[in-house]
């Protein structure tokens, strides 16, 4: 098959694959091709990357094996009534592609997916194929991302794992009664069953590996070298999923419960939310329009509040008979939200408070509560040693009690939420950012704190407060 056939191809297929958004490389296990052993890496990254069209970066092969597919879900470019190009990988084709691509720098791995031929086992063989080939006969050590099809016989998703460092089964819609109406080819049923059999799978491995690790290995004497053989690792960087947002009218609300009930049963790696994108001849069925883009990227920071800050989704998201709808604000992150929503449990002493309530505070990440947590051991932290944290000050200082600071009337104000979310303003090219201050921020200054007087202040500290003081009258 010619060259010109083959970039043809890599053109159709590899667009037909960027209404995936389900392709981070993070959390499988370290590999490479130091000494000469094998060809590429799971670590670092290429100098060349692909962005999709709402700007995520994609270092992988993102590509599907073949856009011919018999199933008609409505909200799909690929769909069998769909009038598009089509194409088919055989499976050297992919072989060779990704490695012709690792070879130039262009991929750190490989992200594979295909639509639907002749039978769900049939295709998800050819996909199985392509891993196998890169593993066992070139020994490839990238990274590998397979798209799993949920109706597959569970001997060929067992197979998926042994090659693959990530599995993905797409929910596709956060309801079944979204699913129904909109893919009725596809089963819930089926969908929920294969994550339930690779997480079995992994929970398998893992305790494997543990065993491995505990288990002591009795030798002969003169025989050091002895050892057991490691354990097989399946899917090391485990499963993940999408949904897409906005095709149907379900909230916010019942996305983030989807999501919940999914991490808690199948212990995803990552719920991926893609924004439904209008496609060529849609159906009446559809929405003319794409849900603004910054509604997906709530929905992944109410999901990062969920798997690393501690909150519950019914606590990020008001109910769906609530005045919002069950919809997460577009104007403010879902944290500054909640801590606008129940003043009451602020403000929060940064030298007493627990973890958990230090991960509430807006504008203090994972990273800065540690660092707070180990500080505060050694001395009471005062205003400056967040001006070393680099924290938001404006957003923080009015949640927080410190030695030398308290926000008095500035947690209770009525525009407190105006203050801390200011309009979105074009700048010019050539502004300095240094001299130029916003005129809507400018001309609503925070109010001065509070502040009960240090007995005796050290030169620094109050050269450091004046700072904080002149910060949140910029703010």
């Amino acid at each position: 098959m010619s060259n010109l056939t083959t970039q043809r191809k890599l053109a159709i297929l590899a667009d037909a694959a960027k209404y995936d958004a389900s392709c981070a490389s993070s959390g499988t296990s370290g590999r490479n091709s130091v000494g000469g052993k094998g060809i590429g890496s799971t670590e670092g990254s290429g100098i060349c990357h692909s962005y999709a069209p709402d700007g995520r970066c994609i270092s992988l092969l993102k590509i599907l094996f073949t856009n011919f597919c018999t199933y008609d879900c409505v909200y799909c470019v690929n769909r069998v009534s769909s009038n598009v190009p089509r194409a088919r990988f055989s499976v050297d084709e992919v072989v060779q592609l990704t490695l012709d691509f690792y070879r130039r720098n262009c991929i750190e791995g490989l992200f594979l997916s295909s639509g639907i031929i002749q039978s769900p086992d049939y295709t998800m063989e050819r996909v199985v194929e392509v891993a196998r080939v890169l593993r066992e006969d070139h020994d490839f050590r990238g990274y590998i991302h397979l798209k799993t099809i949920p109706d597959a016989s569970p001997e060929l998703l067992a197979r998926a794992g042994r090659y693959a460092d990530r599995l993905s089964i797409n929910v596709e819609l956060p309801t079944v009664q979204g699913l129904q109406a909109l893919a009725p080819e596809k089963d819930s049923a089926a969908i929920k069953r294969s994550m339930a059999r690779i997480r079995v799978h992994i929970d398998e491995s893992k305790g494997a590996g543990r065993d491995d690790a505990r288990t002591s290995v009795i030798s002969l004497p003169r025989s050091l070298k002895a050892g057991r053989a490691s354990a097989p690792r399946f899917a090391p960087a485990g499963q993940s999923t999408q949904m897409i947002v906005g095709a149907d009218a379900t909230c916010d609300s019942t996305i983030l419960q989807a999501s919940a009930t999914l991490y808690g049963a199948y212990r995803l790696r990552r719920v991926y939310y893609s924004a439904f994108s209008p496609i060529p001849d849609a159906s009446l069925s559809l929405p003319l329009r794409q849900p603004p883009l910054i509604r997906e990227h709530r929905l992944y920071q109410a999901d990062w509040l969920m798997r690393f800050y501690g909150f519950a989704h019914d606590e990020i998201v008001p109910t769906a008979g609530g005045p919002a709808g069950g919809m997460l604000s577009l104007d403010m992150d879902p944290k500054l939200a909640w801590a606008l929503a129940h003043r009451g449990q602020f403000p929060v002493d940064l030298n007493r408070a627990p973890r958990e309530m230090l991960l509430r505070v807006p504008g203090l990440g994972v990273k800065a509560v540690t660092r707070i947590l180990q500080a505060r051991r050694v001395r009471q932290l005062r205003a400056d040693d967040l001006l070393r944290l680099h924290v938001p000050l404006k957003k923080v200082l009015p949640f927080v009690l410190l030695a030398d600071h308290q926000p008095g009337a500035t947690l209770d104000a009525l525009n407190l939420a105006a203050r801390l979310t200011p309009r979105a303003q074009q700048t010019d090219l050539f502004d300095d950012a240094n001299s130029a201050v916003p005129a809507s921020t400018a001309s609503a200054p925070l109010p001065t704190a509070a502040r009960p007087a240090p007995a005796a202040p050290s030169a620094t500290g109050a050269e450091a407060l004046r700072s904080t003081e002149r910060t949140l009258a910029w703010a």
